[in-house]
């Protein structure tokens, strides 16, 4: 077995431990925020978060699992993807949570990649689209992740508000990212947590050519930082999280290399 493959595999027994005698163990109450808290930029690699106003319906107004779309997963999917980041590479990466920011503070461009969550239910607005559009162009990455079916949709109708010009277009084993740091040849095989519809993975690109910096990726139809979440409980194998968090490291690397 590949060094950093055998390495990444037991980081994730180590991040809980016990997998599946932790199975049906109660989740960490929901966190606000100002609980959790944002750190001030001191040159580390920091997990950020992106929130949004999104229409309550069934979500409950605090944050965390159950609560606002944007922070499905929080906190632990990053805490968890953290420690694997700075076990594994060189980076300096704070490991106790993640900054939480508006899509339009000014805060966003200290930090290199941003992730949503739970797109489908975003609304852009004004400020956003203005704010977004400059950060990409100066070179943030971004990571939709967490959504399925029609949201991909809203996604795209969300962005077309910022980048208009931009043109979405599917990645196969041969993109670049996929090769940042992990080999992925077939990123389509690893499924949802949840099952359901095929996952694929789409990507916008400067002047929409794929030889230039990718600028964002949509992973559709899966939801990579479920399987952050519970990577210590033992509700999915250990090579399915193993390969999510693979996801993860190559998207920063990638990130931070180009």
């Amino acid at each position: 077995m590949p060094r950093r493959l055998l390495l990444l595999v037991v980081l994730i027994a180590l991040v809980g431990g016990a997998a599946f005698a932790q199975r049906g163990r109660s989740r960490r109450p929901a966190l606000d925020v100002e609980v959790q808290g944002n750190t001030p930029y001191d040159g580390r690699f920091v997990f950020v978060r992106l929130k949004y106003n999104a229409s309550f319906g069934r979500w409950g107004n605090w944050i965390g699992d159950g609560g606002l779309p944007w922070s499905h997963d929080y906190p632990d999917g990053e805490i968890h993807f953290s420690k694997i980041l700075e076990e594994l590479t060189f980076l300096d990466t704070r490991t106790d949570g993640s900054n939480i920011l508006a899509i339009d503070d000014p805060e966003l461009f200290n930090y290199p990649v941003a992730y949503m969550a739970e797109p489908g239910h975003w609304g852009i607005t004004p400020p956003e689209a203005a704010a977004l559009r400059k950060y990409v162009l100066k070179g943030g990455f971004l990571i939709f992740d967490d959504f399925r079916g029609r949201d991909w949709e809203n996604l795209q109708d969300q962005m077309r508000v910022a980048l208009p010009e931009a043109r979405w277009q599917e990645l196969d084993g041969t993109a670049r990212v996929f090769h940042a740091f992990f080999e992925i040849p077939d990123p389509e095989t690893l499924a949802a947590p949840y099952g359901g519809l095929p996952p694929s993975y789409w990507g916008l690109y400067e002047n929409n050519d794929p030889r230039r910096r990718l600028m964002a990726i949509a992973n559709v139809n899966n939801d990579i930082s479920e399987y952050w979440q519970f990577s210590d409980t033992g509700i999915a194998p250990v090579d399915l999280t193993n390969e999510a968090y693979k996801f993860g490291v190559n998207y920063v690397i990638y990130a931070l290399t180009h």
